[in-house]
């Protein structure tokens, strides 16, 4: 019995299709693992656990993906995904001298609290017609974190319309077509004006203040 379990599993490992579908698994793990590497984080906790950063990262992301489906662990979780590698980001970008990451994280951080300000009107009515809500709405999260996700390198074998589609940030989008012009428009209704201060002001002032004292 035993003799013809291996061989039918010789079988299915010889099988064209099965060899394929690891040559592509092999292929994306290592894509995932160049990815991976480029964060030190990933590289020291692979050092310290002795566990590779690939199967720490694909571990992780399949416990996130169980804890959505219990009720009460949806929402910590899916707001966990928002926060998490955003906030790390975040930091890394405020420590770097460019300025592109900073508008990108600034936007997302904009985006994301404005979507969560939503949230909070209308979620037990929501989550009384649609009980998977939180699973959208992690996809959602994550889509306005593309670019930390470098999508495009990771499936760089894809047609150059999808690349360049999948290269787009989901937050600068969202920001640009829906809040930008609200945004836009509440503070062209009530302009304020500020003149920065001159020199001639402050020696005025001075002036004033002492001879206020002196009396």
């Amino acid at each position: 019995m035993s003799s013809s379990a291996a061989q039918a599993a010789q079988k299915v490992q010889q099988h064209p299709a099965y060899i394929q579908a690891t040559n592509k698994a092999s292929y994306y793990v290592g894509q995932l693992d160049k990815e991976l590497a480029k964060y030190p984080v990933m590289n020291t906790l692979e050092q310290r656990t002795q566990v590779p950063k690939t199967y720490a990262a694909i571990g992780t992301v399949t416990l996130l993906v169980l804890l959505l489906l219990v009720n009460s662990l949806a929402s910590p979780v899916s707001n966990l995904i928002g926060w998490a590698l955003p906030a790390y980001l975040s930091f890394k970008a405020i420590e770097s001298p460019g300025q592109q990451d900073d508008v990108q994280w600034l936007t997302y951080w904009v985006v994301f609290g404005f979507f969560n300000f939503l949230e909070s009107f209308a979620l037990g009515l929501v989550l009384y017609y649609f009980r998977w809500y939180f699973a959208f709405k992690t996809v959602f999260v994550l889509w306005l974190q593309l670019p930390a996700f470098r999508v495009s390198s990771f499936f760089g074998h894809v047609p150059i319309r999808c690349h360049s589609l999948l290269s787009l940030q989901g937050a600068q989008k969202t920001y640009h077509v829906f809040l930008k012009p609200v945004l836009a428009n509440v503070t062209s209704s009530s302009p304020v004006a500020y003149s920065q201060p001159t020199t001639a002001s402050a020696d005025q002032l001075r002036d004033r203040l002492n001879t206020a004292t002196a009396e």
